[in-house]
């Protein structure tokens, strides 16, 4: 079918006011034979419906919209049939630049020219259609609180689950417990845990397969494919297999175990010394607390918070719940009789949320004695008791109790990764030091990814290039988009949940565990349809590689954060397409550009940039390119049109994808068209803010130094092209970093010599 082009230009929002409206439609006509051009007075409500109608009556198939951002409009606002353009002429020109200016028109031109060729190197998108069947059901490995809140939920909504528990039953932490924290107001009495109903209603719903002394020995496939071998966990020498099937999607909720703190307090050593955990199952089984060398009824009990989990070679987050617990605890010991006495050493109390209203219970018992300090020593008397002492407390003297029992409150540590893990990964971040070479810091930052990956690990067994596991944090939780999609790991259609990914009580497991089985589900929906889940939720597009330019580099394959791509034994990428996130970051990392997407290639983005009108050098007019990430530096862009902060009128921006999407060629084209200079402007990444796509921003500063070779080449300067991060709110910073461009870059060095060659 033969294109035919249509661009309506909306006269509204001061547009017409700022703009010689009638040069813009000869820019179409003139320069692009452009089929039909009209003005509109609205491109929302009734002026949408009107462009949809003149779509239909001149038969046009790709669409060029200058008005009002993309972002306002939603997906089903336009025949899906038709490609569509929307130009921000509103936030990118009328709103940052003065109206009626020289440089503004140039500026509404450029864009003009710019999305015009864009939708004409567009392709209709098709969405991804596996030959085999999308499967709906869920795995939910893990059998604690969450991972039985987990199979609930998903199976109320009417999809199959299987429930796979390594242990020989299913309950977790939460069958050992004697009881609960009050989860409702007034927060006062403690609450039966609720493990018999759990385990009822699991066992009496038909839709819930459930296997116990089982882990998943192997995962191979994406989203809506993957194949799930079970085996046994056998007799400790050997296991076997005990099914196969294929589910759609997966909820992690392997849950925790205590840290270990023997270390540094005499955990291990003396009898009576045991963890917060411990007691809960020595209540749970005997329903009264005793000392473990000669069981004896515990009347003093120590609670030493923390416990020698925030130590140094531990970990030095809070665990949360620990504080909560050990409130419980002493309630346990304050019920065994009047004269038992409960002394509570601590840094910090933590009680998050409504569960203050429960420590001011606690507090106002009498007989539960609370003190800040640092527990010094613990010692054992020949009677079985214990001295504890403790030194900078509150009143600035040391402090010694007689106890019968001691009870540390060890925190949680995700069941993702094991101790030696974690300790090899802060060992190799200690050997990152200053004055070191590049290639021994290379070197330890080799070593920490690989760590990450979890190698030796093995609780899901994928089949992935990039390791059996979910990458992980620094402590060993797995990765996810903390702060705008917290379930989305690095692994589509994987889901962490509950302890596993952060440490959380039982009320949050379960808050967190319906919030995992709403992504579980809506990824078997939207995979089904062909589309991606976060952040390009809905995206149809997927990438398409021309294999038969591929030089087995294994760049895509090293450098996707998702582990879309597999090898085959000559190292060519094998597409899992149900896997990727569409960000195009394989787009950015091949150097043979075979990579593309139906409506995102290097070709359209460097015809983009060609079709600029690039001033001569005398005009004094210099162009400056500016590639901004569509997650945070967009919508940070169209904030700073909102706030009408006036901007260098001499940039021409281009959303990407991702930052990691930026392919190298297009730094050259530019230069090559004479443009003065280029600016890519990405999310922020790091522990305290995080790149959309986990590690855009980051190789697109890793790539820069090809980038730099290149413009050797070119005989050009290196300062020539700056990488930014920013975050949405940081709006205000896009005037200052285009204006110091311009002034610190563009007029030091001079126009590009390549100006009208």
């Amino acid at each position: 079918m033969e294109d035919k082009i249509g661009v309506f230009i909306c006269t509204g929002y001061g547009i017409a006011e700022a703009l010689d409206i009638e040069a813009l439609c000869k820019v179409a006509t003139d320069e692009y034979n452009v089929a039909y051009c009209k003005t509109v007075e609205s491109c929302e409500g009734a002026g949408l419906k009107a462009i949809n109608e003149d779509i239909k009556s001149e038969g046009l198939n790709k669409v060029v919209i200058a008005g009002i951002s993309p972002r306002q409009y939603r997906e089903n606002d336009f025949p899906q049939e038709i490609i569509v353009e929307k130009v921000a002429m509103r936030e990118h020109v009328v709103w940052c630049q003065p109206p009626n200016d020289e440089d503004t028109q140039m500026m509404a031109a450029d864009y003009i020219r710019m999305y015009i060729v864009k939708v004409q190197k567009a392709e209709p998108v098709e969405p991804f259609q596996s030959e085999e069947t999308i499967d709906k059901s869920i795995l939910v490995v893990g059998g604690g609180i969450t991972g039985m809140t987990a199979a609930l939920d998903t199976a109320r909504a009417g999809y199959e689950v299987r429930l796979v528990e390594k242990s020989d039953k299913l309950g977790g932490w939460l069958a050992k417990q004697h009881m609960s924290i009050p989860t409702k107001p007034p927060f006062r009495e403690l609450e039966d845990t609720g493990i018999d109903a759990l385990l009822a209603e699991i066992e009496a719903n038909p839709r819930i397969k459930t296997y116990t002394s089982s882990y998943t020995s192997k995962i191979s496939g994406a989203p809506g494919l993957f194949d799930v071998t079970l085996s046994s966990n056998g007799n400790g020498t050997s296991s076997e297999m005990v099914d196969q099937f294929r589910v759609g999607s997966i909820i992690q909720a392997t849950g925790w175990k205590p840290t270990d703190p023997r270390d540094n307090l005499p955990y291990g050593k003396l009898d009576n010394v045991i963890l917060n955990v411990d007691l809960e199952a020595m209540i749970k089984e005997q329903g009264r607390i005793t000392r473990p060398s000669d069981g004896k009824e515990a009347k003093n009990i120590a609670f030493i918070q923390c416990g020698g989990s925030r130590a140094k070679e531990h970990h030095s987050y809070c665990s949360s719940i620990c504080c909560l617990n050990t409130l419980k605890q002493a309630l346990y010991l304050r019920g065994q009789g009047d004269d038992a006495k409960a002394y509570i050493f601590y840094e910090f109390i933590r009680t998050p949320g409504q569960f203050e209203d429960f420590y001011r219970r606690v507090q106002e018992d009498p007989n539960i004695y609370f003190t800040r300090g640092e527990v010094a020593e613990i010692t054992a008397g020949d009677d079985g008791t214990l001295q504890v002492t403790a030194k900078n407390t509150m009143p600035g003297e040391q402090i010694r109790v007689k106890v019968d029992l001691v009870v540390l409150a060890a925190g949680m540590k995700p069941n993702s990764a094991d101790g030696e893990m974690i300790r090899a990964l802060e060992e190799a971040k200690v050997t990152v030091k200053e004055g070191e070479s590049d290639i021994q810091r290379g070197e330890a930052a080799k070593k920490v990814e690989e760590l990450k990956h979890h190698e030796g690990t093995e609780i899901l067994n994928l089949g992935y290039r990039q390791g059996p596991d979910l990458p992980a944090l620094e402590y060993g939780f797995p990765d996810s988009h903390f702060i705008c999609f917290p379930y989305e790991s690095r692994r589509t259609g994987i889901y962490p949940a509950g302890c596993v990914r952060q440490p959380m009580d039982g009320l949050g497991s379960r808050q967190d565990a319906a919030g995992a089985a709403l992504k579980a589900i809506q990824c078997v929906e939207m995979t089904s349809r062909g589309e991606a889940v976060h952040p390009r939720a809905g995206d149809k597009s997927y990438p398409d590689f021309f294999l038969q330019k591929c030089t087995q580099c294994k760049r895509c394959t090293e450098e996707c954060p998702f582990g879309v791509l597999n090898e085959d034994e000559k190292g060519t990428p094998l597409l899992q397409a149900t896997r990727c996130r569409r960000c195009g970051i394989c787009m950015g990392a091949c150097p043979e550009r075979i990579v593309s997407f139906k409506d995102y290639t290097v070709d359209m983005v460097a015809s983009m940039i060609k079709a600029v009108v690039v001033p001569e050098e005398y005009d004094e007019k210099p162009r400056i390119l500016a590639l901004m990430c569509e997650n945070d530096a967009i919508p940070a862009l169209e904030l700073a049109g909102q706030h009408r902060l006036q901007y260098n009128p001499f940039v021409r921006i281009i959303p990407v994808r991702c930052l990691g999407s930026v392919n190298s060629v297009w730094v050259t084209e530019a230069i090559s068209a004479g443009y003065d200079g280029v600016i890519m402007i990405g999310c922020k990444y790091g522990d305290d803010y995080q790149c959309h796509f986990i590690k855009g921003s980051e190789l697109a500063d890793y790539r820069g130094e090809n980038i730099r070779e290149k413009l050797q080449q070119m005989s050009m300067e290196n300062e020539r092209v700056e990488l930014h991060q920013l975050q949405i709110n940081e709006y205000y910073r896009i005037p200052e970093i285009f204006e110091n461009f311009h002034k610190e870059v563009i007029e030091q060095f001079g126009m590009n010599p390549f100006k009208g060659m």
